[in-house]
């Protein structure tokens, strides 16, 4: 019997691997090929296809965009807890797959738009009709992004088995060249994407997408089995409030004076640890009173909502741990968000001529940010890693942790150097009589902003990897999709954040004269430099936040069950506490 499981096992190890990377690659490339080549321009699509009312275009936008920064909570919580996450990104795939067809399809009709507009007549807005198209079309592109964001990331990083010791190293190299290969494609999407559509046609320039989603679906499912294949092992969010509902059940009762004697079932646990157990921790001591037992627990069939096991307990400690991380990682997105809006506005007032003939178009200066971010990762990848391994022992080269603290740094650098900037600007507006001219080009470089867009890029490329890889780490096994989840709320929260802050800072930075930080209509005559100075100084106070959280935090411990050597169970948890 036993060798019939060891056969299994070895059996089971061959699976995953760097085999598996093209086939999630090319899933999660023309999922972000087609979200970025849609979202980038669809602004234009509305507006000039459908004749759309400006704001009510943004409003659509704004409300499939928070739709979609939703639903991966969603698709997360399915596959963790019913189908595994294999299934979840191939019917998400569909899903998805269908909403690019309708809309590529209404596209393409002409009897599915609006008819074009003659000069000295009023455009016909989309009727009813044409408008359900969009809407089905949008909310079913969001449903498919809440499947396939939060779940490949975590499939891909299940494919290296945490237990052999090949493969420990493959995960955090994983992540880099997922986070490359997701900004390669975010490149492609902002630039020959969105250029077909303006010159050449939005049935090209959506269909592309939509055949590159279908061979990616195909593609995906072809190495079925090549993967390994992670069973769901419940709800996660059940087994947390489990945890909860047991603790306040027996909070009057005293805490054990050993936890050891604590209680323990590999039965029960089996199916949610297969990567290890988790240890009991010091934290928290009031979650433990879950696993005290009482004469009323009915231990051969435990009622979870009364006693847990110490495993369970310490998903909820991981969870909780995890928050205050999660909440660091807000403002950096703040910060990002002002590239595509004031960022966006100080690139229009500037000379963005490459030659006399051609001209940056205003919203293409993110590709600055995007290949920073591609070169750093790439850079990091092939020779710091190798260079801090001989000063740090690590295989990873640094910490997780260490890598989002240099992110927070960079990050603050980028809106402090972005403030100067805005200063010279102005200054240059000043000197050529431009400030009461918000529509005319002030004769100063575009050039100038590149700093500010690539050291957010260099930003994102040490703590957006670092946080993403943060959540999976720390993340119990068995809620690993829901952690890439989190992942994705946090950049959700940043740009409310970033929203919530423009208008507070309108509102009371308004003087008497209708001077105002952050003018509706003339930049010239605002202090966007204090606003990004405010940014500065916010992330100042949340790096502080952050190294204060980081020095504190506590890394799940794991008693990994080696299937070769005879280590003592401490040797093994401090290992996995070092890792």
């Amino acid at each position: 019997m036993e060798h019939i499981e060891e056969k299994g096992s070895h059996a089971a190890r061959k699976k995953g691997g760097l085999v598996t990377m093209p086939f999630i690659f090319a899933n999660e490339i023309c999922e972000k090929l087609a979200v970025v080549g849609f979202g980038a321009n669809m602004i234009s699509y509305l507006t000039s296809q459908l004749h759309m009312p400006l704001t009510k275009a943004a409003n659509t936008l704004t409300n499939v965009g928070g739709t979609a920064s939703l639903t991966p909570l969603l698709g997360a919580f399915i596959a963790d807890a019913y189908v595994g996450r294999f299934w979840t990104i191939t019917v998400a795939s569909i899903i998805y797959q269908i909403g690019m067809i309708c809309l590529t399809v209404s596209a393409v009709l002409p009897q599915l738009r609006p008819p074009p507009c003659n000069h000295g007549q009023v455009c016909e807005e989309a009727d009813g009709g044409q408008l359900a198209i969009l809407y089905v079309s949008l909310l079913l592109g969001a449903l498919g992004s809440g499947g396939i964001r939060p779940c490949v990331v975590s499939f891909g990083a299940d494919q290296f088995d945490e237990n052999d010791e090949k493969q420990t190293t493959k995960t955090w190299n994983y992540f880099n060249w997922y986070y490359f290969a997701m900004g390669a494609s975010i490149l492609l999407a902002v630039t020959v994407l969105v250029y077909i559509q303006d010159n050449i046609g939005w049935g090209w320039g959506l269909g592309i997408p939509t055949v590159a989603m279908f061979l990616s679906v195909v593609a995906f499912l072809i190495g079925y089995h090549l993967y390994r294949h992670l069973d769901p092992a419940g709800s996660p969010f059940t087994r947390l409030i489990q945890v909860a509902v047991a603790a306040y059940k027996k909070r009057k009762l005293s805490m054990v004076s050993d936890p050891r004697m604590l209680y323990q079932n590999d039965e029960l646990d089996g199916p949610i640890s297969l990567g290890g157990k988790l240890l009991h921790t010091k934290h928290m001591k009031f979650l433990d009173k879950a696993a005290i037992v009482t004469e009323e627990d009915n231990l051969k069939a435990p009622n979870l909502w009364r006693i847990n096991t110490v495993h369970r307990v310490e998903e909820l400690k991981s969870i909780i741990r995890m928050g205050p991380i999660w909440g660091s990682g807000i403002l950096l997105i703040t910060a990002y968000a002002q590239q595509s809006t004031f960022s966006l506005n100080q690139a229009k007032t500037m000379d963005r001529h490459l030659t006399k003939s051609f001209e940056i178009p205003a919203g293409s200066m993110s590709v600055f940010t995007i290949v920073t971010m591609l070169t750093t990762i790439a850079l990091y990848d092939r020779i710091f890693i190798k260079v801090a391994r001989k000063f740090t022992g690590l295989d990873r080269g640094i910490t997780f942790l260490h890598r989002m603290g240099i992110g927070f740094v960079i990050s603050v650098f980028a809106t402090l150097v972005a403030g100067f900037v805005e200063v010279k600007r102005k200054k240059a507006a000043f000197a050529h009589g431009l400030v009461d001219h918000p529509h005319d080009i002030i004769p100063i470089s575009v050039f100038w902003l590149v700093p500010q867009y690539a050291l957010h890029g260099m930003a994102e490329a040490f703590m957006s990897i670092g946080h993403l890889e943060f959540f999976y780490d720390q993340a119990p096994e068995s809620m690993r999709s829901t952690a890439a989840a989190l992942f994705w709320t946090s950049i959700s929260a940043g740009n409310y954040v970033s929203t919530l802050l423009v208008s507070l800072v309108h509102k009371f930075s308004a003087g008497p004269n209708g001077s105002n930080w952050l003018p509706d209509n003339n930049l010239n005559k605002g202090r966007l430099e204090y606003f990004y100075w405010l940014i500065t100084l916010l992330q100042v106070v949340n790096l502080i936040y952050y190294l204060f959280c980081a020095k504190m935090y506590t890394f799940k411990p794991i008693q990994v069950v080696k299937k070769e050597g005879a280590e003592s169970g401490e040797n093994q948890v401090e290992l996995a506490n070092k890792a």
